[in-house]
């Protein structure tokens, strides 16, 4: 693997992006099938609120969110349990998202997160959306360093399910998001 950003290219933290049936659960599965064959030895932690996503690891656990025990509670547990990569499937209120930047950023972990947009830069205005349901704070340039790659799929209804963008984020500066599409 390349390396592309700060963190080591075994560590990435990716957003996967795109509408319902574009095939986000078909490539994170395909990532995390990837993650099992090269990196044994991790521990994996997934987090969901409908269980979607396939571990076949040793080395790994599934939390599945509930209305009395949420993706934010789950995350916490996640934390001590000192994984090598936590996973965490769509996040759809400002709660859950919260936490996410700062985590993504300062955990030793590789990241998931499922979002209904088509490409980077509505996907990362939708995460920051999110992120404000819970805060004013600006969080745009931690989003900007901790987000290292955004992958966008589409169901196109003539070519069928493809991915349509991936885009390297470098950061956040004068109100926009900074991406090199690959």
């Amino acid at each position: 693997m390349r390396s592309f950003n700060r963190r080591s290219s075994a560590h990435k933290n990716i957003l996967i992006v795109g509408g319902t049936g574009a095939g986000k659960t078909t490539i994170a599965n395909a990532i995390l099938e990837e993650i099992g064959t090269l990196t044994p030895g991790d521990r994996v932690l997934v987090i969901e609120d409908t269980q979607e996503l396939l571990l076949d690891s040793a080395n790994s656990l599934s939390m599945l969110a509930t209305t009395e025990f949420d993706q934010l509670k789950c995350l916490k547990v996640a934390l001590r349990l000192k994984p090598d990569r936590i996973v965490v499937g769509e996040v759809r209120d400002g709660a859950a998202a919260l936490p996410l930047p700062q985590e993504l950023e300062h955990g030793a972990s590789w990241r998931c997160l499922d979002a209904p947009r088509n490409s980077a830069t509505e996907a990362l205005d939708r995460l920051e959306a999110l992120v404000r349901e819970a805060t004013d704070a600006p969080q745009q340039r931690m989003i900007g360093s901790a987000v290292d790659l955004v992958i966008s799929v589409v169901n196109d209804p003539v070519a069928g399910r493809k991915v349509q963008e991936v885009a390297i984020v470098t950061g956040h500066e004068n109100g926009r998001y900074l991406m090199t599409q690959v």
